[in-house]
């Protein structure tokens, strides 16, 4: 690892963004079923957040091919809601209009699973207290898995339509072509903080948060992103200042920086553009 990592300590993730074939099915998912609300829209992209955040771009590109089996790519975008009543109502609005493939008690969070119309993986959770999170002697954070009590968190729900203000984009999960690639670019190039690992996973964040990032190789893909699904993620730091820094520590780094209006732009391993701009 870097002694100074390029992504410093009080970076997040912002906004994430998808490849489509249907726009307005995928716009009614993630508005309806996630509770995401609408902030702009054309025929041929939307932007959905809550309150005034955006988190997830769409763009609809009905000639970009299915996403494949040996493809790396987006495992799932993970919401973080900021209370347990939030939760509640997500889980509501997804048991009404739509299916829901798991969920777990991880010990740091409790979280709902889903697929969204086009086949990407998609988590909402809440975080539990940091107080409340088990650590390992050394101080790291110990992520676990336990089933989740449903009716619990429903009885919970406070009837929501729409997320609150305050929700994000608490983690990015991807598949991964190689994890050694993945921790060679993640870790020891960018920086990040490996908070768990085993079981061909990495979870990974910039400073003490529980993960920022999930790389997994799970399912042996073997080929780069491309296609529908994801089309970028991007972290966000403090100011411009913040950004500099970056972007010299990245030429430190020996990694290949395309600049945009925004920010710069990075390609992890699995080709999956990593955006980074100031808040």
């Amino acid at each position: 690892m870097t002694s100074s990592p390029v992504i410093p300590d009080d970076a997040r993730v912002g906004r994430t963004a998808l490849t489509v074939s249907d726009l307005a099915g995928t716009i009614d998912f993630y508005r309806d079923v996630v509770g995401l609300s609408v902030r702009t829209r054309d025929p041929e992209t939307a932007t959905l957040g809550a309150g005034e955040t955006p988190l997830l771009v769409l763009t609809r590109d009905e000639s970009a091919s299915p996403r494949d089996r040996d493809r790396a790519g987006l495992f799932h975008n993970a919401f973080k809601v900021p209370s347990r009543a939030a939760l509640g109502a997500a889980l509501e609005r997804i048991r009404a209009r739509w299916r829901l493939d798991g969920a777990s008690d991880h010990h740091v969070s409790e979280a709902l699973y889903l697929t969204d119309p086009e086949g990407n993986g998609v988590e909402v959770y809440a975080d539990r207290p940091r107080t409340e999170w088990p650590r390992a002697d050394d101080g790291s954070v110990r992520i676990g898995t336990a089933p989740l009590d449903l009716e619990d968190v429903a009885a919970a729900s406070d009837g929501a339509a729409r997320t609150p203000p305050g929700t994000t984009v608490g983690h990015v999960h991807l598949e991964t072509s190689s994890i050694e690639a993945a921790r060679a670019f993640y870790v020891d190039a960018l920086g990040l903080r490996v908070r768990v690992e085993g079981g061909s996973a990495l979870f990974l964040a910039a400073g003490d948060y529980h993960h920022h990032l999930g790389v997994n190789g799970w399912n042996d893909r073997s080929r780069p992103a491309g296609g529908r699904g994801i089309a970028w993620y991007e972290f966000v730091v403090p100011d411009g200042d913040a950004l500099e820094t970056v972007r010299r520590r990245l030429e430190d780094a020996s990694v290949s920086v395309e600049d945009r209006a925004d920010g710069l732009e990075i390609r992890d391993p699995d080709e999956i553009p990593v955006r980074i701009r100031a808040a």
